[in-house]
């Protein structure tokens, strides 16, 4: 009787004792499964935006260093291929206006305009060119009237109260050289057409201002040949 008792304590021990470990086993199953299913944490830190940050001026670095020429510090300009800059343009002005406020009949300013050698192109305005490239231009003579260019299918119609003569340089001609050739040019148009010739403000152009002028135009060719 007392083999029996005792046989049946122990079964009982065993019993509670494998619900134990089976509890445990699956609460630890269950446990892991949950942490599998969430993503991992990651602890926030202070070097990650600046980690962020660094990379990102790495990859500018990088691909700007992959546009850079070749160091050509040592290498003339023939044997690296590289054009100087433009230089800056300087404009010269001056206006041929019709006295006393008054007009210059249309035909009678284009016949004048060709006499003096210039040809009607680019723009709708009349050139001065350097023989016959029309891409060598000395300067060149444009309406008062807005937009500037000249009709001529219809100037006998029109009433011009002026032109303006201008230069661009540099151009195909030394500076100089040009400005006589349009000085030349409005001083002729001026008899032919009894007008007056102004400077680019509206003000007689006087043989002081002509000089003023002249000067301007030296001092901006010393320039680019120092540039």
């Amino acid at each position: 009787m007392d083999g029996l008792r005792w046989l049946l304590l122990l079964f009982g021990l065993l019993v509670v004792v494998g619900v134990y470990f089976y509890s445990r086993r699956e609460r630890d199953r269950k446990q892991s499964r949950g942490r599998a299913s969430q993503p991992e944490r990651v602890e926030p830190s202070l070097d990650a935006g600046n980690a962020t940050a660094d990379t990102e001026l790495q990859e500018e670095h990088f691909a700007g260093e992959s546009d850079e020429a070749p160091d050509t510090h040592n290498l003339s300009s023939a044997e690296t291929g590289e054009r100087k800059p433009h230089p800056r343009q300087k404009i010269v002005t001056m206006r041929l206006v019709a006295k006393k406020h008054g007009s210059f009949a249309g035909d009678d300013l284009i016949l004048n305009l060709r006499g003096a050698g210039m040809r009607h192109g680019r723009f709708g305005i009349f050139h001065r060119y350097d023989g016959e490239d029309e891409k060598r231009v000395i300067f060149s003579a444009a309406s008062l009237v807005e937009p500037g260019s000249f009709d001529l299918e219809n100037v006998k119609d029109q009433k011009i109260p002026g032109i303006s003569l201008f230069m661009v340089l540099p151009g195909p001609l030394d500076g100089c050289q040009a400005f006589d050739l349009m000085m030349e040019t409005g001083r002729s148009l001026t008899k032919a057409l009894h007008a007056e010739l102004l400077d680019e403000s509206g003000s007689t152009l006087s043989i002081q201002r002509e000089r003023y002028l002249r000067e301007e135009i030296i001092q901006y060719q010393h320039g680019i040949k120092v540039a």
